[in-house]
Formats: C-alpha cells, structure tokens, sequence
C-alpha cells in the first residue's frame, strides 16, 4: 500500500474480526508511533496496549457515561490508549505540545496499521477521570485518545452504518475552504 493509498483511503473502522493481531506486527505499529516527531524531540507518547478482548470488554464498561457509546470496541482484538507523560511536555509561548506530540503520534502509528490491513476508529468518547482511575495511571499522565484495531469485516454493521451517517464521515471541507494562501 502506497502512502497515498494509506491517507486517501483511511477511514473509521468500527466492525472487526475476532483474529489477533500478531505481536510482531503489533510491535512494528507501535514501533511506527514511537518514532514519530515531537517538539524539541520530547517524545511524551505513552501507550497501553490491550490484546485480551476479555480485559478489553472489561475496559469498555469503565470509560464513563459517554463511553457507553463506544461499545462496539469489545469486538476488538486490540485496543491502544495513547496518553501523554506530561514531564515531558514543552511549553512554548504558552502553549503546551503534549496534545500535538501524542496526536501525531498516534496518528502515526495507526496509518502504519493501515499497511497490514489493520483498521481501527480513532476515540474520544471517554471519561478521562473514570478511565484514569480504572486504570490507575500515574497523575502526571493524560489521556489523549484511543482506539481499536483489528482487521475490518466486509460489511459495515447497522451501529457503524449510523453513526458514519449521523457524523457526515464521507464529507470532507473543499481545500478552498480550509487553506488560505498567501
């Protein structure tokens, strides 16, 4: 899969097939994350990593009221939470680059998922203070996202086909819209 391929064609996967997903693939992915840019090469990414859908089922119920909705993720073979150690954050002008750093590292690593055939659907639907103390994280760490993967079924099922609807997922903002030359 080329790079364009890997952008052009990405989108939200919700539905997976029960398969597991390879430790050595696994470790290339978060290798891929893992050698993402940061600001002042800061590197504030730290990643969790669920592999057994019984502890992910379990997760899945502790991710607070608006996690709920994100029920579809107890069908993954994988889930990764991408949290930001915030020692190593840098502030510049007043704006921290934890949020930016992990992002785009994250971001990284699940376009690198995308060479294996592994999809997944980036989240944000969590409670971050019930997530946290589920897992007893250490106070200077955020959550920033998470996410399942997993190779993708054929056919969407009713839940993704909704929510891809109601969240308008195939529309995209024209360029002349979104970039201002100058």
């Amino acid at each position: 899969m080329d790079a364009q391929e890997l952008i052009f064609d990405r989108h939200s996967v919700r539905d997976f097939l029960p398969e597991p997903i390879a430790m050595e693939i696994l470790s290339d992915i978060l290798q891929a994350g893992r050698l993402a840019p940061s600001t002042q090469n800061r590197q504030p990414w730290r990643y969790i990593v669920f592999t057994e859908n019984a502890k992910i089922r379990k997760l899945a119920v502790n991710c607070g009221l608006i996690g709920l909705s994100n029920f579809f993720i107890r069908q993954a073979p994988c889930l990764i939470i991408a949290c930001a150690d915030l020692k190593d954050n840098i502030n510049i002008n007043g704006q921290d680059y934890y949020l930016v750093d992990t992002a785009i590292s994250f971001h990284q690593l699940l376009l690198y998922a995308r060479s294996y055939g592994i999809e997944s659907c980036w989240l944000a639907a969590f409670s971050e203070k019930k997530l946290r103390n589920y897992l007893q994280l250490p106070t200077q760490w955020k959550i920033v996202a998470m996410a399942p993967l997993g190779y993708p079924k054929e056919k969407k099922g009713f839940y993704s086909k909704t929510i891809s609807g109601l969240a308008k997922s195939s529309q995209r903002k024209p360029l002349e819209e979104i970039v201002r030359f100058m």
